[in-house]
């Protein structure tokens, strides 16, 4: 089966990374559209999502109207605080296709101003 561009780019991303995952970290993987923006940590050992944020959530469409990068660290804030009531600190960042640039940027900067480690 002969794979496109971005999926190749997200594979070549992911697989790198659970290469080198030990287990005690747990994986954030990230996701962007023209709008949104959602994550999840996940726990790569059992195949489970233990938390997930999004800009698609109710609590956070009812603000009103918020430009991208505020609603990346909005999303970023809220996932650091679940993570921090289930004690998790230690992370690896799976960017997917996505460049380190611009909201995806403010996203990983926003989780370590939180917190988080990775």
């Amino acid at each position: 089966m002969k794979l496109n561009t971005s999926l190749r780019k997200r594979f070549r991303v992911s697989n790198k990374l659970k290469k080198v995952a030990s287990k005690n970290r747990l994986r954030l993987s990230i996701s962007r559209s023209s709008k949104n923006i959602s994550a999840q940590i996940i726990d790569d050992a059992n195949n489970v999502t233990l938390l997930s944020a999004s800009s698609v959530e109710k609590d956070i469409k009812s603000g009103g109207k918020i430009n991208k990068t505020e609603l990346s660290k909005i999303v970023a804030e809220k996932l650091a605080k679940k993570a921090q009531d289930k004690k998790i600190t230690k992370i690896f960042f799976d960017r997917g296709v996505y460049k380190y640039h611009g909201r995806v940027k403010i996203f990983a900067e926003t989780l370590r101003k939180n917190g988080m480690e990775f």
